[in-house]
């Protein structure tokens, strides 16, 4: 399949569909790696720094108003990005997504109480593995994965559902098959998104606005599946101080 972009001097070039699968999809990967980097340095660096954890989180009083309001905000993001896809432009979602990042790292600082670091870095090792090998099933395959995710997003409304509930049950034999069936749904998640961002990769127009724009909210896809991989993985493979 080929499609007709401009280049400079007003003429017309075909290029190959696959090839602009393939930058789309580059490009997502990349804006992933980098928000991941930058909550992984802004996790860490808050755990390190004793006045910036204690504004988080209080030994003694538990987790302060600051907390609250870094744990809940990224939510917040999500939707206000997904809400204002149409109308924010590539820019704007690519700072959100930026600042997102950073709420992120600073409420992820908080596992850095909770494990030891050694233990979480073998686990982010592991979720890397892990998701490596299902996004390239998910690139590779020629199965339609569309009914197969699907049945992943049920499981994911199952999971916060059950998430709820055990918040009033404190059921740790629960909360370990509620992260095993965790692991499970991101993982079969992260082929099926691939397999959906290659698609609309072979559909884009090649550096229009729209195609930063779905650049971007790609890989807040991509990074919100491993970020929940990586923390439903740490509750079997993390250490506890």
């Amino acid at each position: 399949m080929m499609t007709n972009n401009r280049i400079s001097g007003g003429t017309y070039a075909q290029v190959d569909s696959g090839s602009i699968s393939r930058t789309f999809v580059a490009g997502v990967f990349s804006w992933m790696a980098i928000a991941l980097a930058i909550t992984a340095f802004v996790a860490y660096y808050f755990a390190a720094t004793p006045s910036l954890i204690m504004s988080l989180y209080n030994p003694e009083g538990g987790m302060t108003i600051l907390g609250w309001i870094v744990m809940l905000a990224p939510l917040g993001f999500v939707f206000a990005m997904s809400a204002g896809f149409q109308k924010f432009s590539s820019g704007t979602l690519t700072l959100l997504f930026g600042a997102f990042s950073v709420l992120m790292g600073m409420s992820l600082s908080f596992i850095f109480i909770a494990y030891t670091s050694a233990s979480i870095f073998q686990t982010f090792v592991v979720t890397a593995g892990m998701f490596g090998v299902m996004a390239v099933v998910g690139y590779t395959t020629k199965t339609d994965l569309t009914k197969f995710g699907s049945l992943m997003m049920m499981g994911l409304i199952g999971i916060i559902i059950a998430s709820v509930v055990n918040m009033f049950m404190h059921s740790e034999t629960f909360d370990y098959i509620i992260s095993f069936i965790g692991v499970l749904v991101f993982t079969g998640l992260t082929a099926y998104d691939v397999q959906v961002l290659k698609r609309i990769g072979a559909g884009v127009e090649y550096g229009t606005e729209n195609t930063k724009k779905l650049t971007i909210m790609g890989a807040m896809r991509l990074y919100l599946d491993f970020i929940n991989l990586f923390l439903f993985m740490l509750r079997f493979l993390g250490n506890r101080r």
